[in-house]
This record gives C-alpha cells, structure tokens and sequence, in this order.
C-alpha cells in the first residue's frame, strides 16, 4: 500500500483532524539516512508529522521543521509541502539505546533539551517562523505544544515508528487533531478522552490499519467528513543542476582552488545521501559562468 494521508472535520467543523500511514516514506528515509532504532524512531515521527503539516499549507507553500536538542542524535531537518513530497534527515544516524522504561525507543534520550522550529514559505517577502522549546523530546508532545503555543491551535499530535531488529521499518503513521474556534467544552473532553483509549498509532498502522480507520478509531465514524486525501512520499529536491548553480555562486576563485587542490568536487546531499561528483573540466566550465 503506498502511503498517503487524511484530511477531514469532525462534529459539523469543531475539529479537524488528519492521519498518515508513513511506513515506506520512513523506510525510505532510513535507508538514504543508514539510520539506526532510535535514531529512526526520532527522524521517523518528525517526517511524518512535518508531512501532515505540510497538508495544510496550499498551492506551492512549504516549510521546514527542525528539532535542535542537546542530545547525541544532534538536529532533525525536515522539509515537507502541500503535494506531499517530504525529506529528512538527522546530524548523528547511529544512535541507539536500550529500551526506557516503559519499554520503547528512548527518543527523548536521543534527542535531549533544546528547541523547535518551523519556518513556512508562504511565497510572501517574509517567512512565518516559530519557535517553541523541546517540552518532553518525544516529538508528538513537542508539536502539541508548539501548536498550542505558537500558533494558539489547541492540537493533540500523535506519531508513531516501529522498527524491526536490523533497523528497518515495520511500521510508522501519525494524527493530528485540532481544536477549532468555537468547539464547546463537551467536545472538547469527548475528543481528549477519545484520544487517552487509543492504542499506539504505530501498532494500528501494523495492524493494516488505513488513516481512514485511524480517524474512526478517534471518532464515530459518521462524524468524520472526509475532505480529501494526499499521497505521501519521500521526495529530494536536490539535483545536479542545483549544485552546479550552487558551485557557481562561490565565485572564481573558490572554484579554482578546488581545481588546484582537488583536481575535482565530491558534494553529497545531506537529506538523501545522493553523491554528485565534477571533474577538473567541468569545473572549468562552471567557473567561466562565475563572478570574481
């Protein structure tokens, strides 16, 4: 099944609310990233809740998430859009621990103290960026209270990632639900303690539980109206062309000097690992193309 993700309103437009099945999008990230349990588990939920994320953006909006702890697995990058292409990648890939004490990957230990940030290309002048501290390091809290907080969007985010013994992924997916204005209290409570007797989103996803499921699992089916649907995928933007312009920018002399010294250029994209080698000629043609 390929992944993909749901957009719906729930009790005639009080909530809103979204849920992913990621699993080949994360399978893919670890793959490109070599990205050991834990390490997973943390790059994991933070692509899948960037991606739902970037389903609320429109047209060509897009944004980047990053997860700035003090632990040893170092900052998580994410970028992700309103068609559903989203990358990731982390600082330290080879990071794992022993399970915590309730018996999962001990991400908040990888991930430490520290802050998040979200930066949305809205296609105006400026970006719109928050910022928020890392409240628990287990992700899905950490984005519930930077909606809470920076965008004053009362939220509950859920994110999931199974991972396999040889580190690969078994299963991953995600919700986001979301308090409208106007909600009454009643509502409120019915969704908190809908949310409280949910089982672990990543052990529905392994149970071939589809985002639709999810969402009647949280709600009374005939509650949810389903507003559309988005495939989901792991999707680099990076290309060669984009490093040639890149090359170019650093001028003349710069370029030359790779020239002299290294008779070449190796550069390697950090979200997909893809390894983009110039010979000395074709770095002669790029620094024609270069200011001084």
């Amino acid at each position: 099944m390929k992944d993909y993700l749901v957009k719906s309103t729930v009790y005639d437009g009080s909530i809103r609310a979204y849920a992913i099945n990621s699993t080949n999008t994360i399978k893919e990230a670890q793959i490109r990233q070599d990205t050991w349990a834990t390490a997973s588990a943390a790059l994991g939920r933070t692509i899948t809740i960037s991606a739902m994320m970037g389903a609320m953006m429109k047209d060509d909006d897009s944004l980047t998430v990053k997860v700035e702890g003090n632990g040893p697995i170092g900052a998580i990058i994410a970028d992700s859009d309103a068609t559903g292409d989203v990358r990731g990648y982390v600082m330290d890939p080879h990071v794992d621990f022993e399970l915590n004490a309730q018996g999962k990957l001990d991400v908040a230990r990888a991930v430490g103290e520290g802050n998040i940030s979200v930066v949305k290309d809205l296609g105006l002048k400026d970006y719109f960026t928050g910022h928020v501290p890392i409240v628990s390091g287990e992700i899905g809290e950490d984005f519930t209270y930077y909606f809470a907080n920076s965008e004053q969007i009362p939220s509950a985010v859920g994110a999931g990632v199974l991972v396999n013994p040889d580190h690969t992924i078994l299963a991953s997916g995600g919700f986001i639900v979301q308090v409208m204005p106007g909600a009454d209290n009643e509502i409120i409570q019915r969704v908190e303690e809908r949310i409280g007797a949910l089982p672990p989103i990543s052990q529905l996803i392994r149970e071939g539980a589809s985002p639709e499921q999810i969402l009647e699992r949280l709600f009374k089916k005939d509650d949810v109206k389903i507003q559309g649907r988005l495939p989901v995928r792991f999707q680099c933007k990076c290309s060669r062309e984009r490093l040639q312009r890149a090359l170019i920018g650093l001028g003349k002399e710069e370029i030359q000097s790779m020239i002299d010294e290294d008779h070449g250029a190796e550069a390697t994209c950090h979200f997909c690992n893809e390894v983009y080698q110039f010979t000395e000629e074709e770095l002669e043609e790029l620094k024609q193309s270069a200011q001084a």
